[in-house]
Parts: structure tokens; sequence; C-alpha cells
């Protein structure tokens, strides 16, 4: 190393601790300020730490915002240059602008279309048996296999063949090309999320943002603009975000609800049984082949499955696909509760924190209970502001019942033909702290067949 490197080094070296100092001086500065500052009858939220706080509870940060909303129903944190404000309060709202006005009247006519629900039904079932075939090669054999990863593979599968006219073929593992585009589709979910701590660590926009500028992503969603842009309206950008969008919402969210669904299913062996009953009082003949059995998942039969829809339901409030939503706030402005924001604040609700309040949900709200959505045998649903899984008021999920449907149609085709299990008990289950709530590594499962049921 020459004398001027050495000189540049120590300098750097010297810097980066009194970067931390100031840094630090102007996150206690803040809290003291935070604290202080009233508005009359609109006081600021309390502020219970900094971002410093997120970094330390990354790998369980939505159960560390749990504990956080049990102690206080709104809070604050403090970052260098903005408030980040935390609710469990389910009187939140958020206000909506002119590009999402756009793209909401978009998707609402794609939605409501019946000739969409009719050909979504058809690729989800067709998807569904080629899903319960590979299943079977498992079973057969009395091998152990990652649920989640077949799961993902067969949401993506079901989102390009519905949205897009393309068949990436994912279940056979056969498409180099698309196997390489799951697995940067997963980096990037996990990164992008993990760019939230870049103020303090600023290194991520190195090491994250060259991973996310690879081709991969940008191939294959390229490849979907030119097909389908209409010059006239749109551009490259544009259609590259809606797009971008629909495969977040259609394969993370689904196929993440469906592993915490099986694994639910696998501690709690008399709720798996009982749907499998139910599956088979409302579908097709016991001796159906596969292609028989996912043919007769009608919308009529689908809709006389509340036992199955309830525990779907109940796995999505303790374990919502989008833990925590949030924006910024544009203006000074009051929460419901009396806290009052700041323009440019981060505003979040904290659904992985709602589904457990007790304020909410009484005494046993952290225990899985299906019951809870019936009455007299029959779902009975609850204010979206209540269960806020997918979103409620304007900003209701467009794709909720699309959703619904395409897990019960799996969920139904698994169940009828197999019985699952946890490859390993002991083994302690927990998330990925990503945009969506993904199980940390795999989920290893046996699927046992039921007796004489499963025919090709």
């Amino acid at each position: 190393m020459d004398f001027i490197s050495a000189i540049f080094y120590i300098a750097a070296a010297a810097a980066a601790p009194l970067a931390v100092v100031a840094l630090v001086s102007s996150l206690l500065i803040r809290i003291f300020v935070g604290k202080s500052i009233r508005n009359g009858d609109y006081p600021t939220a309390p502020v219970v730490g900094t971002v410093f706080d997120q970094l330390f509870y990354l790998n369980r940060l939505y159960d560390y915002q749990t504990e956080m909303a049990k102690k206080h129903k709104t809070w604050r944190l403090l970052a260098p240059d903005q408030s980040e404000v935390y609710t469990a309060e389910w009187r939140i709202f958020v206000v909506d602008g002119d590009k999402w006005r756009q793209q909401k009247k978009l998707a609402s006519f794609e939605f409501s279309t019946r000739v969409l629900r009719d050909y979504s039904c058809s690729v989800f079932r067709q998807k569904a048996e080629k899903l319960v075939k590979t299943v079977q090669e498992f079973s057969k054999h009395n091998l152990s296999f990652d649920v989640q990863a077949l799961l993902m593979r067969y949401t993506l599968d079901s989102i390009f063949t519905v949205g897009f006219g393309v068949d990436l073929n994912c279940l056979e593992e056969s498409n180099a090309e698309g196997n390489e585009f799951i697995k940067a589709f997963d980096d990037s979910n996990e990164l992008v999320y993990r760019r939230y701590v870049a103020k303090i660590k600023r290194y991520l926009n190195i090491c994250g943002e060259a991973t996310l500028k690879k081709n991969t992503i940008a191939s294959w969603t390229e490849f979907l603009v030119e097909s389908k842009k209409d010059p006239e309206t749109m551009n490259n950008q544009y259609l590259r975000d809606i797009i971008l969008s629909f495969m977040v919402a259609g394969k993370d969210t689904t196929a993440n609800t469906l592993s915490w669904f099986l694994y639910m299913l696998c501690k709690n062996t008399l709720i798996q049984e009982k749907i499998a009953q139910e599956v088979r009082k409302f579908c097709s003949r016991n001796d159906a082949t596969v292609s028989e059995f996912v043919e007769s998942n009608t919308d009529e039969a689908l809709n006389e499955m509340h036992y199955l829809h309830a525990t779907i339901t109940e796995t999505l409030r303790l374990y919502p696909a989008v833990p925590v939503d949030g924006r910024c706030a544009e203006t000074d402005d009051t929460l419901p509760d009396g806290y009052r924001l700041k323009r440019g604040d981060g505003v979040y609700y904290i659904a992985y924190a709602m589904g457990r309040m007790q304020y909410i949900w009484e005494d046993n709200a952290e225990e899985f209970k299906p019951e809870r959505w019936l009455e007299n045998g029959v779902f009975q649903p609850e204010s979206p502001f209540k269960f806020v899984a997918f979103n409620a008021g304007p900003r209701t999920c467009l794709g909720k019942d699309f959703a619904y449907r395409q897990m019960k149609i799996v969920s139904a085709a698994l169940l009828r033909f197999f019985r699952f299990r946890l490859s390993d008990d002991s083994n302690i289950v927990t998330y990925g702290t990503m945009l969506t709530l993904h199980i940390s590594g795999s989920l290893n499962v046996y699927a046992e067949p039921r007796t004489n049921l499963l025919k090709m």
C-alpha cells in the first residue's frame, strides 16, 4: 500500500466512527424532541426507539412489532430524516392517488369479467392436476419434499398462463430460464425489503442493487412488454411495473398462504381431517381419477366448502400474505386514534400484529381456530377493517375472490388425495423478513396417499 493510499484508508477509517456518532446524536435529539412535542389534543405517537431497533430484530421483525403493538396500538420509530409510524389500530385508512386509480380501473375491468373467471379456474384446475401428480412421485417413494417450493412453482405457472399467456412449465423443472427467473424474483423480494435499512447500512445499495439490476427479471418482463404493449398509451417502464406488481400479487401471496395453511394442518391433524371429509362430501365420487376430481371442483362445490374457506381465512388472519403495508404522508395529518403525522412520515399498519391483538380478536387471538369464522357451519365474514389481509375500502384487493378460488381448488385437490405431515416435528418453522410472509428456508413434508383414492 503506498503512502497516499494509506492516508485515504486512515481517513476513511476515522470517518466511519464519526459518522456513527453523528447519526446516533441526531437520533437522540429527535427522540427528545419527538417525546416532548405536543399539539394540544393531538399528541405525536409515543417514541419507542429508532430504526436501529428494526435492524436488531430484523430476523423476527413482525413478532417484535407485535410485542410493541400490545404495549402501544400506535408508536413511532425515528430515522435520520423522518419518523416511521406503526399502528395496529384497525381504523387506519389511506388516501388514493391518480396513478393508483388508473391502475385500479384497468385491473377492476379485468377481474370483473366472467371470461377471466372461467378461464382462470380452468388453468387452476389443470395446474392442480399437474401438482397432484408431482406430489404423487414423492409419495410413491416415501420421500420428503419442500412443499413451499412446489407451491411457488404452481402459482407462478398459473399467473403466467392466466395473465400473460405464457406457460413456464416450472412444475416440471424442465425450463431453465423459468427456474432462473423464480430464483431472481425470490431473491429480489427479500432484497427490496432489506433496502429499508439502507439509510443506515448504505453498502446494501451496492450489493443489493447489483443483484437487482441483473437481466434475469428484466428480460422476462421485456418479452412480455413487447408482446402486449399499446405504444399509443403505455411506455415500457410503466408496463414492467404493472407486470411485476401482478406477479408479486399472483405468485408470492397465494403460495405463501398455502404454505402456512399446510403447515398449520400438519400441526393440527384434526382440522386437516375435517377438511378432507368436507372435500369428499362435495366433490365427485370416491373412485374418481385426479383429472375427474379437479373438474368436479366447480364454483358451486367450492362455495359449499365452508370449513375449508374458514381455515384458509384463519391462516390469513395469523399469517397475512403482506405482514406490513404502508404509505408516506403527503401532508401533515392526524390518525384516527388522535396521533399527528408530519409530512414525509412513513405510516405502516401491521396486519401480522393486528391478527394477534386481543382487543380485536378476544382472548384466544393467538389460537388457530377456524371455527371462529363459522356460524351453524356457514362461513361468516368479518369487517375488512378488522380482518385486513385483503386491505379495505377503495383499496380492497381486487384479486380476493380470484385468490380464494385458486387456493381452494389446489388445497381441495391435495387434501383429497394426500395426508400431510412434517418431515421433522421438532424443526422450528419461522418466516423470512421479506415483502411477503415467506416461510424461511423450506417446508419439508411427507405426503401419505389416502387409501384407494389416488388414480391417475
